[in-house]
């Protein structure tokens, strides 16, 4: 099952936290999880629709990574 659709919505943190701030958004990506600073620091009180939009948002950037 997509972590997104589950209830509670889990973490999209794999323990890799290193931001980078070279990333397409100029806000900085989470090397690990591909979430904004903001978005990390919101996660623990935010309410399930806000952590399903972020997993779509994490979903987009995935798609637009490119691993050449």
């Amino acid at each position: 099952m997509n972590p997104e659709l589950q209830t509670p919505v889990p973490s999209p943190c794999i323990s890799l936290c290193e931001m980078a701030p070279d990333t397409a958004s100029g806000k900085g990506l989470c090397r690990g999880c591909l979430r904004t600073l903001d978005e990390i620091v919101a996660w623990g009180t935010a309410p399930d629709e806000y952590k399903r939009a972020v997993w779509a948002e994490i979903r987009r950037r995935e798609s637009e990574l490119d691993f050449d």
